[in-house]
């Protein structure tokens, strides 16, 4: 890891999420040659590394650059110290409202990580930074995202069909929007 101090965003009882550093571009280069990881976001082709290297690290970067509270977050695991993946949480056009996402390996799926690390930064923006309202997206048939979704409190608002240029395998089934309002969350919890 690089000498600089590393902050952790947060910690469960399983996940440290903490800051990206340029010493990750291995572990993000090989979450995204998994064809199973990449299965709904790209229909299975890795990322290259020079994408990873040039522009997404140095876009996930960028928000630790700009903010202590959103971004995204390498997800550890707190007894292995292995990269499981990520997650991030941060607002799109209205500072607000926060978009939810993640992608972890496939050696990480089934065991509730995804559930674990997204409801601790839902809980963290509702509690401490203020959040109005936390959004997700998925393909329509990506049964194991929505369900983690539905885990976290998270409600269906709409099934959307885009015209993609060059769609992926179950596209046509269109794209699940999940939304969590702060009145929601308060009610649940």
């Amino acid at each position: 890891m690089d000498t600089v101090q590393v902050r952790v965003h947060l910690r469960t009882p399983r996940l440290l999420l903490r800051q990206f550093t340029g010493d990750d571009v291995d572990s993000l280069v090989a979450l995204d040659s998994d064809p199973e990881v990449m299965r709904y976001l790209s229909g299975g082709s890795p990322t290259p590394r020079e994408t990873v290297r040039d522009e997404v690290l140095p876009r996930m970067l960028d928000w630790h650059a700009r903010s202590d509270s959103f971004g995204w977050w390498a997800a550890v695991g707190v007894s292995s110290g292995e990269f499981l993946g990520w997650f991030e949480f941060r607002p799109e056009h209205d500072p607000a409202t926060v978009e939810l996402g993640y992608r972890l390996r496939t050696a990480a799926w089934g065991h509730g990580y995804a559930t674990e690390g997204a409801r601790a930064l839902i809980d963290n923006g509702f509690r401490v930074l203020g959040v109005r309202r936390v959004v997700a997206s998925t393909m329509a048939v990506n049964t194991g995202s929505r369900r983690v979704l539905e885990k976290c409190g998270l409600r269906h608002v709409r099934t959307v069909h885009l015209d993609w240029p060059d769609p992926l395998p179950g596209s046509e089934h269109g794209d699940t929007e999940y939304a969590l309002d702060r009145v929601e969350w308060a009610a649940t919890g």
